[in-house]
């Protein structure tokens, strides 16, 4: 997901997660294997607002990140757990050892890079999406001037709108007025019930939405970016080079591949893997 999560202010979330309890490998919940040094269950936060890569079904994680995860702790003999954590602190819970790993179609961005290590695993990029025979006219980010777009909280689409207001507003336009919501199915809700011109976020759930709708709406302009998501781990933490080479070993064993293709996000695969 273009998602951003800001590491201001870390330490102070990290510090109330610390009051909360609960939570993944070393603080009790995960036991670990000394011959292998990996946890077993592999604990993963996720925030669980995001099918088709991870959603709540019928009261379980599902998607294709929670496919992944299952895979990759089989490869490395283990068992995975997924964790359902707020997006917007979710590096602060796995620095605070509230779980081993996140799987939750995080891009990878150089300044979250400062913080965690990532295992690439997938390529996405964004989608606007619009209304069917987009009576708006919507092709660009800059199209959306005067219109309203609904986006999920502590996301890059959210700082792309923000940055795009920016720029109208230095050319005298009128601002796109930016609905954000905690949970990306608010954000998706918004314009499925009309509320807003378009809904911005990554490929995987806006197609996912195209597709659940049955021809309501469809994507407007040129996707928008793309850039690797990642598994993220602990700085130094050697479940990382080991959650690294069972998405290779995934990719070579053709396993990743059946994931995707069973979540039709095939086009999302790593390129030269």
């Amino acid at each position: 997901m273009k998602r951003l999560l800001p590491l201001l202010g870390v330490a102070a979330v990290a510090a109330t997660l610390a009051a909360c309890g609960g939570g993944g490998g070393s603080n009790g919940t995960t036991s670990t294997s000394a011959a292998s040094n990996v946890p077993n269950p592999i604990v993963f936060c996720s925030d669980t607002t995001y099918p088709p890569m991870e959603s709540i079904v019928n009261g379980s994680a599902a998607g294709a990140d929670v496919d992944i995860a299952n895979a990759v702790a089989k490869q490395l003999g283990s068992t995975a757990q997924i964790k359902t954590t707020g997006f917007d602190v979710i590096i602060p819970a796995l620095l605070h050892k509230k779980c081993d790993a996140i799987i939750s179609s995080m891009t990878i961005t150089p300044e979250r890079s400062k913080s965690v290590h990532f295992t690439p695993y997938i390529t996405v990029g964004a989608f606007l999406m619009v209304k069917k025979g987009n009576p708006e006219n919507i092709t660009t980010l800059a199209s959306l001037s005067g219109k309203s777009a609904a986006v999920e909280s502590s996301t890059t689409e959210l700082a792309g709108l923000q940055a795009e207001n920016k720029v109208l507003q230095k050319q005298g336009k009128a601002p796109i007025t930016i609905k954000s919501y905690p949970a990306d199915t608010n954000a998706a809700a918004a314009i499925l019930s009309g509320h807003v011109s378009a809904y911005f976020a990554d490929a995987t759930p806006v197609l996912y939405y195209i597709g659940k709708t049955k021809g309501k709406f469809e994507t407007a302009g040129k996707q928008i970016e793309t850039a690797p998501e990642g598994i993220a781990t602990r700085k130094g933490d050697p479940l990382g080079p080991k959650i690294n080479n069972a998405v290779q070993a995934l990719y070579l064993n053709g396993k990743m591949t059946k994931i995707l293709a069973k979540w039709q996000a095939s086009q999302f695969a790593l390129k030269n893997q």
